[in-house]
């Protein structure tokens, strides 16, 4: 039994601060984890402001509330900052971005996400003005 590898890096436009679905164009992205019988795809995003999860896919107030108690969780007017250089988002968006994480592992079953029904990927854009934002897909896997 052979192992396959893909690799390919995908960009996304600059984003609002929110929690975006990308499930349809990661899997665009990478057509080739249609050859994975069994696997894992990777996604690694290669900033540190922004983050990635899998919750939710079908109603928007999950993302909305996400927002809401996230922000109410860490808020830009903590005093103790120190790391403000680039905006009072920016340290905020670091620590959030820590807590979410930046790196998801998917299994791929029959050349296809194994994700649940209700299931999405999420870029979490944790900044105002975050850029244009660059993920890592690495899929493996046998035939």
């Amino acid at each position: 039994m052979s192992t396959l590898f893909f690799q390919k890096s995908l960009r996304f436009p600059n984003y609002p601060q929110g929690y975006h679905l990308i499930t349809q164009a990661v899997e665009n992205a990478i057509p080739e984890i249609r050859e994975i019988q069994i696997g894992f795809l990777q996604v690694f995003l290669q900033h540190t402001s922004a983050g990635l999860c899998i919750n939710e896919n079908a109603d928007p107030t999950v993302r909305k509330d996400f927002q809401t108690f996230v922000n109410e969780l860490i808020p830009e007017s903590y005093p103790r900052f120190v790391h403000n250089y680039e905006g009072p988002d920016d340290m905020p968006a670091h620590i959030k971005s820590t807590l979410f994480g930046t790196s998801l592992q998917i299994p791929i079953s029959g050349g296809k996400l194994a994700l649940g029904i209700w299931q999405g990927i999420y870029l979490c854009e944790f900044r105002y003005h975050g850029g244009g934002r660059n993920l890592v897909l690495t899929a493996f896997g046998t035939k």
